[in-house]
């Protein structure tokens, strides 16, 4: 979540010289080269199984490509302020989806710790804020993107447990990367030739590829893989207090007294969400040590 934290920072850094989806573009044809390479030196290339093909297409359709699609669009149409809303709720759909598909049942401690999480994040986001402006096509856009987000996170739940995390993102990178390119070619392609060398967009857009890209989504996967995917999905409202916290410490912004409130209620709900210890298994635990 660090990664993903920092990688608004650096696609920022680098927007300002290259266009958003050259950004994507080249960030994701770096992990390709990245990952492949390191698949090919240490062996850990995988056959997939016929019947997983529609799953690793449906992987890299949902994320990166139309979750960037519908994201990015929405974004015209609302504030900012509006699609974090939106995008908080991604851990609630995940946990419903996961009930569904899956049968990954939470102890009710673990679903009201969801609900607390995101009140808290709801009050992070929306402390000292007024700016609340959107219109119905926005908020359907962004509700695309969190839809696309969870059929991710579903997925990748059933992935995981086959393949390796690293094979998987390679996958859904170079089949992202598929995807893009025409994307890329009729909207960016006569841009290409006007392209300078700037060092400082070149780096961000490299560590774009190798912490967000390649590094997050790997420990993501293994994440899901671990603890399960409703879990997993909970740690993401712990990105904009990071982003928070590193603004705070790089450019002096503030931190409310509403907004530490958010902080400290949404990492509680966070933690009521991973307790797995049941008042039954300690009474059980306690008489076994005693017998």
């Amino acid at each position: 979540m660090a990664f993903f934290a920092f990688s608004y920072v650096w696609f920022k850094i680098a927007n300002e010289v290259y266009r958003p989806l050259t950004i994507v573009f080249f960030r994701l044809a770096t992990s390709v080269i990245v990952l492949t390479l390191y698949l090919y030196l240490t062996n850990r290339f995988q056959k997939i199984k016929k019947e997983d093909r529609i799953y690793f297409f449906l992987i890299a359709l949902f994320e990166p490509f139309l979750y960037f699609i519908f994201e990015s669009h929405g974004l015209t149409y609302v504030s900012s302020t509006v699609a974090s809303v939106l995008i908080a709720t991604i851990p609630i759909f995940t946990a419903i989806g996961a009930l569904v598909f899956f049968r990954e049942k939470l102890n009710l401690l673990n679903y009201t710790g969801v609900i607390i999480s995101f009140a808290g994040i709801l009050i992070f986001i929306l402390a000292g804020k007024s700016n609340l402006s959107f219109d119905s096509k926005g908020i359907i856009l962004m509700l695309c993107a969190v839809l696309c987000a969870t059929g991710y996170s579903l997925i990748l739940r059933k992935l995981a447990n086959t393949y390796r995390p690293v094979y998987i993102v390679n996958v859904q990178n170079i089949i992202g990367l598929s995807l893009f390119l025409p994307v890329f070619l009729i909207s960016e392609g006569r841009h290409v030739p006007d392209m300078i060398f700037d060092p400082k967009a070149v780096i961000a857009v490299a560590q774009l590829a190798i912490f967000a890209s390649c590094g997050a989504f790997i420990l993501f996967g293994y994440t899901v893989k671990i603890i399960g995917v409703t879990r997993a999905n909970l740690f993401a409202n712990i990105i904009p207090v990071l982003t928070a916290v590193f603004a705070y410490y790089t450019i002096g912004e503030v931190i409310t007294i509403e907004k530490f409130a958010g902080i400290i209620i949404m990492i509680s709900g966070l933690y009521m969400a991973q307790v797995r210890f049941s008042y039954r298994k300690k009474v059980k635990r306690s008489i076994n040590s005693q017998v």
